[in-house]
């Protein structure tokens, strides 16, 4: 018999530590409804909120009709799908039939789309309750999470550093406890970072295994729609799994075994990390050594993967997330930036527009994009080759989140600094990649640190197997409960 009680406050606490697989398991044993699960979310998302600034937009009215629905299928025994009752979080660049999609333009905000995306569409399907949307850079166009019309998301575990992005709503928000999972997408680490600065699990999915149709904007040139990657982020690797299997377009194999995989790690003198990065890197590799022998080596076209990242997201110039920002050419984005730092009164984030500026500065010439191509084809022979049998376990950034402003100062540096910080995560973009994210504890700051586990797409489950050994030993998901309303 479902309980309709209200619960008490604890009761309601312990709901924001469960993972999806736990709410389950309470739902069809009626200790749990979807009512209860969709209103202690909502009343915590009330609370931490206007403190972090993840959640842009809310539809939480609609939220409990549907919970109620689904509480009515589950006492009849009539669950639609997987994700019967679950209350999730959706990236803001998604489209919700209903909801805004305005990548942090002021011009859009009026603007509600009459249709969800495919990946929400498949979610909705099985049963997921959207609770809102989630905080985006302008048209998740750099690493750092703030638009001129939403404002900055915060990093739940030192507000006044970067909750990474472009998927740091989405990040600090299940850091919180503030959905049971939700959804990001990556075209340069956009769910890594926030998935490490924030201590969540992230899985970035490989070329063209889960739909883009209906994200925002759109990913036109073929280079740069290789590398974008759309996957769950969550509180432990089990639901990662679960989801990616609900939004993936391709059939899954669950009967891959992660004893047939090789475990490569690169070269110590080949990368920089900060010491307690360095530190906890090599305590997960002692620990993988007892199982499995972790190999050291580079692996193929490695050291060029920054560059071409660099190289193919400036293909255009910037021109396409131009367009859609609504500048009228090069001279407009040029002369919003100096307003902006002058005056603070443009209408477009300085992060957008200089990186706009960057785009054209680092614009590859035709000849050099004959080259990219052929380098792409020849590389992808190389590197599908390489990971058949193989894992490649590596950091996703060389320390743990840093203050607001400069991861942005790091990557989008026209000294090129992006060559010195980029490779962990472009590696996996560049060649298409899929890339699974675990927290594996924190620095002495207390600052969340996670590492990524890459192989070839199609080795999808090797890779949850291997993130639930490390998640296992290395801490996992710890739920951020700083800004917990006190009991």
């Amino acid at each position: 018999m479902i309980q309709s009680e209200s619960r008490q406050p604890r009761e309601q606490l312990a709901i924001l530590y469960m993972d999806i697989t736990e709410m389950l398991k309470e739902l069809s044993e009626g200790n749990l409804t979807s009512v209860e699960l969709t209103k202690t979310y909502i009343e915590h998302l009330k609370y931490v909120n206007p403190t972090v600034n993840c959640l842009v937009e809310d539809r939480f009215h609609e939220a409990l009709k549907e919970a109620e629905e689904a509480d009515r299928l589950i006492q009849n025994g009539e669950t639609r799908g997987k994700l019967t009752g679950i209350p999730i979080s959706m990236k803001e660049s998604f489209h919700v039939k209903g909801m805004k999609t305005t990548g942090g333009l002021g011009h859009r905000v009026n603007m509600k789309e009459n249709q969800d995306a495919q990946v929400v569409e498949r979610l909705r399907r099985e049963g997921a309750v959207i609770l809102g949307k989630t905080n985006t850079p302008t048209l998740c166009f750099c690493q750092e999470t703030d638009n001129k019309l939403y404002g900055r998301t915060n990093n739940p575990w030192d507000l006044n550093r970067t909750a990474g992005g472009s998927s740091g709503g989405e990040g600090a928000l299940i850091a919180l406890g503030g959905a049971a999972a939700g959804i990001g997408s990556d075209i340069g680490g956009s769910i890594r970072f926030p998935s490490h600065f924030n201590g969540v699990i992230g899985f970035k999915s490989g070329n063209g295994r889960v739909s883009d149709v209906g994200s925002f904007p759109e990913v036109i040139h073929p280079l740069q729609k290789r590398m974008l990657g759309i996957g769950p982020i969550a509180k432990s690797v089990k639901d990662a799994r679960l989801i990616y299997q609900v939004i993936a377009n391709h059939k899954y194999d669950s009967k891959l075994k992660i004893n047939d995989f090789v475990i490569q790690k690169l070269p110590k003198d080949s990368y920089l990390l900060s010491e307690s990065m360095e530190q906890k890197l090599q305590e997960v590799i002692d620990h993988l050594n007892k199982r499995f022998q972790v190999g050291s080596e580079i692996p193929p076209l490695f050291d060029e993967s920054a560059l071409l990242w660099q190289e193919i997201m400036s293909i255009d110039g910037g021109k396409s997330t131009a367009d859609a920002a609504g500048f009228s050419g090069p001279r407009a984005v040029v002369g919003s930036y100096l307003k902006e730092k002058l005056t603070g009164g443009s209408d477009y984030h300085s992060f957008l527009t200089w990186a706009l500026i960057g785009a054209r500065l680092f614009q590859p010439r035709s000849s050099r994009v004959k080259e990219i191509h052929r380098l792409i084809e020849e590389g992808d022979r190389k590197v599908t080759d390489y990971f058949k049998g193989r894992i490649l376990i590596l950091p996703v950034y060389h320390r743990t989140a840093p203050l607001h402003g400069e991861l942005y100062s790091e990557i989008f540096s026209i000294k090129k600094t992006f060559e010195k910080y980029m490779p962990f995560v472009a590696y996996a973009n560049v060649w298409g990649l899929p890339a699974l994210t675990v927290p594996v504890g924190k620095d002495n700051e207390g600052l969340p640190m996670g590492l990524q586990l890459i192989s070839n797409s199609g080795n999808e489950e090797a890779l949850f197997q291997l993130g639930e050994i490390v998640e296992r030993e290395f801490s996992g998901f710890e739920r951020c409960t700083i800004h917990d309303k006190e009991l």
